[in-house]
């Protein structure tokens, strides 16, 4: 299975302003933007561990998902959340040639946890020997930085506020998040119940 961002989130949807005033940066000395590259990819990889660690998209983006067997014929979850809508199916032959998939064929499962590609009929298409199944997908709170859930947009900001003040810090261990921080996403990740819970 391969999950790959087509499109990435747009500067526009950065708070750049916000995670100034969070971080108390001064203003008035004549180059106010100077920080914004190093503000914006601080807020970048905020987004990125955030997501990684609840599975949830936080600002809207364009995503494929190939992968070469479905786990259930009924039903494939997807691999994020939330997901807006399903824009595309594709069976790959071993060929590398491309069969759209009919899009009443499929629906979307809306779940703000586990999303999932159900059949309309009795079952998804079959996926061929050596061949595999691309689905494309728009998913995310929504495209401004507005749209995401208050604790969310503190979380990232906290987040971002650690790495750039830890930034020359290479002590620091791998995947270290602060406590508060691990606080308010706790809720959003996914829970996983039994055998076979990834179906």
């Amino acid at each position: 299975m391969m999950l790959i961002e087509e499109t990435s989130v747009p500067d526009a949807a950065l708070p750049v302003d916000a995670f100034k005033a969070h971080l108390r940066l001064g203003s008035g000395f004549g180059q106010e933007d100077v920080q914004d590259a190093v503000v914006r990819s601080f807020l970048r990889a905020a987004i990125a561990a955030i997501e990684a660690r609840t599975g949830k998209v936080l600002i809207a983006r364009a995503f494929s998902w190939t992968l070469t067997y479905w786990r259930d014929r009924a039903a494939q979850r997807l691999p994020v959340a939330p997901v807006s809508g399903i824009t595309r199916v594709a069976i790959v032959a071993g060929d590398g040639s491309q069969t759209d998939v009919a899009a009443d064929a499929y629906w979307l499962e809306a779940d703000a946890q586990r999303p999932a590609l159900r059949a309309s009929g009795a079952v998804l298409p079959a996926i061929p020997k050596a061949g595999s199944v691309t689905v494309e997908f728009d998913a995310g709170f929504g495209a401004d930085w507005a749209d995401l859930p208050a604790d969310l947009q503190q979380a990232v900001l906290m987040l971002a506020a650690h790495y750039y003040e830890y930034r020359n810090d290479t002590g620091l261990s791998d995947g270290c998040m602060p406590f508060g921080v691990s606080s308010l996403i706790e809720r959003f990740k996914g829970v996983r119940i039994g055998f076979g819970a990834g179906t």
